[in-house]
């Protein structure tokens, strides 16, 4: 691992890496904000996934959650998108290709040479950042947007990996979005049977989660229909899954939606990860935010 730049930052350090992906086949970057607790010894991990067109650099800058993180002894990583590189395949569109590497395993050329973000994210990156730094094995997992469907797909694929899962705006339904239906086909071929290990509101129905979900959506979020928040909300009602989905009056898809309600998610996450006693949001003032949102 190359450390990239150094930074300290609410009383702890954020670190950018840059390391050889034997999964991906490229040098990978990534970052990780270490708490001051982890001085005294390894601290749980909070897995931040971005959305489409980022890098590992957006969210760590533009998110905010390493204050909340310090707060609550929790280090956070922030990945990148997708492989990158000259010998990388990539396409002109922006939700094709480099930064948009949707987290799975691509089976199909030219894309399977190199993008294999879903083996990256939950296999290889995990288990170097748990060998090198003070991380204990108690991981949560959020994202927005295309991270948000790629945390909750990796969290439902993957309960022993992760013991809490929420996300911002997920892509929530993608084999069914133009927003999932494009990538899913581009990486994994036209066998749509293929596609469902990749849809959390298909993942939740057939595994479902044992324990409780936080979403927060944004009430005027541009893309919304391309989301498809309403398929998750009806399979959570169907399976009766334990859940909080906060409707945001007035917020869109932006990272002043992510930052504005990134505390709850870190504490949400904290208190899931340290053993505490889990607290209901419906109904409770977040932040300083009024929440509009109801308990799946």
């Amino acid at each position: 691992m190359e450390v990239v730049s150094e930074n300290r930052c609410f009383g702890g350090v954020q670190t950018v890496y840059r390391h050889r992906s034997e999964v991906c086949g490229v040098d990978m970057t990534f970052a990780v904000f270490l708490p001051p607790h982890a001085e005294d010894g390894p601290v749980p991990c909070l897995w931040y996934l971005s959305g489409l067109t980022c890098t590992h650099e957006n969210a760590m800058t533009k998110a905010g959650l390493q204050a909340h993180a310090a707060e609550h002894g929790m280090a956070l990583v922030f990945p990148d998108t997708s492989p990158r590189g000259a010998d990388v395949a990539d396409d002109e569109a922006y939700d094709l290709g480099q930064g948009a590497g949707f987290y799975v395993n691509a089976t199909k050329a030219p894309w399977n040479s190199h993008f294999r973000m879903y083996d990256y994210i939950v296999r290889e990156l995990r288990d170097l950042l748990v060998e090198k730094l003070p991380l204990t094995d108690r991981h949560g997992i959020t994202g927005h947007s295309m991270g948000g469907h790629g945390a909750l797909t990796i969290a439902l694929r993957n309960p022993d990996r992760y013991q809490s899962v929420s996300a911002f705006a997920p892509i929530a339904n993608p084999t069914q979005s133009d927003w999932g239906r494009k990538q899913l086909s581009a990486y994994l071929g036209d066998d749509e049977s293929s596609w469902a290990d990749y849809d959390a509101t298909i993942l939740l129905k057939e595994r479902g989660w044992d324990g409780d979900i936080l979403i927060d959506q944004g009430a005027d979020d541009q893309f919304i229909d391309l989301l498809r928040p309403q398929a998750l909300a009806e399979v959570l009602t169907e399976t009766r899954q334990p859940a909080v989905i906060r409707m945001q009056e007035g917020y869109d898809h932006s990272y002043f939606f992510v930052s504005t309600f990134g505390g709850d998610h870190v504490a949400w996450h904290a208190e899931r990860l340290n053993g505490h006693a889990r607290h209901k949001l419906n109904g409770h003032k977040l932040n300083g935010h009024k929440t509009n949102g109801k308990d799946g």
